[in-house]
């Protein structure tokens, strides 16, 4: 079997950061210093290329425009590597890994976001783990040739996740992430074992990308006393078009007429809502409570087991795929990417 092909995508974050002496601050340096800090990304057996977006970003500093551009950039080199290793900060990785999910249609091969909770240059550093193993799963082949993991994914601290079920839950340990209602892809120990049975099955049509995303998405997170009010005229006068609810518990809110009614001057003023819980784990359950049939009888969408960066992105990709509110309720509430339910 030919040697695997994987392009590195920097793209800035913790993991090429050095220290500016004189600020006292981190700041990201270039992707062929990081490549010489770890001699042994030779020794794998996998042709590595690297690039790097002109304008290195801290991931706080992640846009919709970048996830295009990343997007952009795989889309380019499809053709011409097995798999992608993009190397990211963690803040919001989560994010770029959903975004990237719904934007590369039919993806065949892996995207695996990876990064790190120390610099590249320190001694106890977890990125030369995350990197190499990252590298790695990107280059595995099935028996028949073909790229072992055909979706987006964030491998960190021996795990690797589907990316648009993870969430960033630590700031601190070197396991920062979380995939709490879905089990992982695979894990990496002496070997790296994958759990091929929860891979999304291969695409046989070819790689479309997405080139657009909406920006008339909100949220809004619920907490005891909110006056929604403010919020409606906001979003009638900014012309938003979706808005994400996290609402409590199995996806309860307020039954009182002030917040339903916000809610139903949304709706009726062509605002769609859709509901996710603020609990890490679990799912929206329409109408299990009174506090939630309310809004099921309003209207409001369903967003099950989705997290909040996955229905976020989610929503700016329906939203700039299609104009029909019935086809936008249809696909926010059904599974494009593995992203909700079982």
């Amino acid at each position: 079997m030919a040697k695997s092909k994987v392009l590195i995508i920097y793209t800035g974050g913790t993991i090429g950061m050095i220290r500016d002496e004189k600020k006292g601050t981190l700041k990201p340096f270039r992707l062929n210093r990081m490549t010489k800090s770890i001699p042994s990304i030779l020794e794998l057996g996998i042709e590595i290329h690297a690039m790097e977006l002109e304008k290195i970003i801290d991931s706080s500093n992640m846009t919709p425009s970048v996830w295009i551009e990343l997007a952009g950039i795989i889309g380019d080199q499809y053709e011409n590597f097995d798999g992608f290793v993009v190397l990211h900060g963690s803040d919001t990785m989560a994010y770029t890994a959903s975004a990237l999910s719904f934007l590369l249609e039919n993806l065949g091969k892996p995207v695996v976001l990876t990064g790190s909770q120390l610099p590249i240059g320190l001694p106890r550093t977890d990125a030369r783990e995350n990197l190499i193993t990252a590298l790695e799963i990107a280059s595995m082949k099935d028996m028949e040739g073909r790229s072992l993991i055909p979706e987006v994914c964030i491998y960190f601290e021996d795990q690797l996740y589907r990316g648009n079920r993870t969430y960033k839950f630590n700031s601190e340990n070197f396991d920062a992430f979380l995939s709490s209602n879905y089990p992982v892809l695979a894990e990496a120990g002496v070997n790296i074992e994958v759990f091929t049975h929860r891979l999304l099955p291969h695409k046989e049509e070819k790689l479309v990308v997405r080139k657009t995303l909406s920006d008339k998405v909100a949220l809004i997170q619920l907490f005891p006393g909110l006056n929604l009010e403010p919020y409606v005229e906001m979003f009638l006068t900014t012309e938003i078009e979706m808005v994400i609810l996290e609402t409590y518990g199995s996806g309860n809110g307020p039954t009182d007429q002030t917040f339903l009614t916000a809610i139903r001057m949304l709706i009726e003023n062509n605002v769609q809502v859709l509901n996710v819980t603020q609990c890490r784990q679990g799912h929206v359950e329409m109408g299990k409570y009174e506090a939630s049939s309310d809004l099921a009888g309003l209207g409001v969408l369903s967003g099950d087991d989705i997290t909040t960066e996955a229905a976020l992105t989610k929503a700016m990709y329906i939203l700039a795929c299609t104009k029909d509110k019935k086809e936008r309720a249809q696909l926010m509430q059904e599974s494009l990417r593995g992203e909700m339910g079982a």
